[in-house]
């Protein structure tokens, strides 16, 4: 991550993509070290990282146009396990979550998408969904230049279709 410039683009695990506004030198306990200064754009919050755990924290950069396909096509296959243990699955889920990575989130909404579609999802998990929601449409809608709405409609479009065949695979 030290090759990161002024108007890089990153991803900030659970937070989403972020523009580096600025890098400088800080010290903490006599260390000098490099901080990266980042904008996340959802909420337009300023971020200062320490170059030294950038990678550490999971921050990267987005993901390429040629890894959403293969997104796509996972959250199309109707493939899905899901647990009827609550606590195992959000714990599971928000572990999947603080990754960071896009197949993680993807995992998270392809799961929760699949349990609303059988079940009325808990405060939490509505939440959740919502947020893997969120943080995948931002992403891709930067990897392939889209608008996000055309993108959420596609990606939930694309959940929707395929489990219209799926059967209940809901592991207890």
């Amino acid at each position: 991550m030290k090759s990161l410039k002024i108007g890089d683009k990153v991803i900030y695990p659970n937070q989403g993509l972020g523009v580096v506004e600025g890098i400088g030198e800080d010290s903490y306990d006599g260390e000098r070290f490099t901080v990266f200064h980042l904008r996340i754009i959802c909420n337009n919050t300023l971020v200062t990282v320490p170059s030294t755990t950038a990678l550490e924290i999971g921050i990267r950069r987005p993901v390429t146009e040629g890894s959403i396909k293969k997104i796509y096509h996972f959250m199309g296959n109707g493939d899905v396990d899901v647990t009827t243990d609550w606590k195992g699955r959000y714990k599971e889920h928000l572990n999947l979550m603080r990754s960071g990575t896009l197949s993680d989130m993807a995992t998270v909404l392809k799961s929760l998408y699949y349990l609303s579609l059988h079940k009325p999802l808990s405060f939490r998990e509505k939440k959740m969904m919502e947020k893997a929601t969120e943080l995948m449409v931002s992403e891709i809608s930067e990897a392939v230049a889209s608008p996000s709405s055309k993108v959420e409609e596609k990606l939930l479009g694309t959940l929707s279709r395929g489990f219209k065949t799926a059967k209940s695979r809901i592991a207890a």
